[in-house]
């Protein structure tokens, strides 16, 4: 049997306690053995995972969402982005965030890539997607959301990566991401 690479890496848990059960989360406190035999916690919050999109007119806009968050206490602006439901799809997610968020449906929609938002404490993984080909859509926004669709160039919203401006984790990647894969 040959070891993984990680093994010298791995923690293993002895026990695991969930202490919040949430609408979108839950906390779990686990207890680990680290492989030199030492043991400590870990407080883990379970994400059931989400989608983003970075949204591209035929104009070569990005369709950015301005809303209030409030554990920044502020108002930022950012990809278009949901938490996937039970049983949902990752890119059927996309498509209705977009509908929802922006007012658009997308004729094409690409993987960019899958990242942890924060590997530290929580099981979140979010895709990140471009989605191109928009076309207007009717929908219903969600109930407690206060969303403004404001429009952007690409390239000035890749210097607003770059000059700090946008400070969100997901539509800092998504942007990124989105401006490698067009320049080929």
């Amino acid at each position: 049997m040959t070891q993984s690479a990680d093994d010298c890496l791995r923690e293993t848990t002895t026990r695991s306690e969930c202490v919040f059960e949430g609408h979108l989360i839950n906390l779990r406190v686990d207890e680990v053995k680290l492989p030199d035999g030492r043991e400590s916690t870990r407080e883990i919050v379970e994400h059931p995972g989400a989608v983003a999109a970075v949204p591209l007119t035929d104009d070569g806009e990005v369709l950015f969402v301005r809303q209030w968050r409030h554990p920044a206490g502020e108002a930022l602006l950012e990809i278009p982005a949901g938490t996937r439901e039970e049983g949902e799809e990752p890119v059927e997610t996309l498509r209705r965030e977009l509908v929802e968020e922006i007012g658009h449906r997308a004729d094409r929609i690409e993987l960019l890539s899958e990242v942890y938002t924060a590997p530290g404490y929580s099981t979140e993984l979010i895709g990140l997607y471009l989605a191109a080909g928009l076309t207007p859509a009717d929908g219903e926004s969600d109930a407690d959301e206060n969303i403004e669709v404001v429009r952007v160039p690409l390239q000035e919203a890749l210097r607003m990566c770059r000059d700090g401006e946008l400070t969100d984790c997901k539509t800092v990647s998504g942007l990124l991401l989105a401006g490698v894969r067009l320049a080929g």
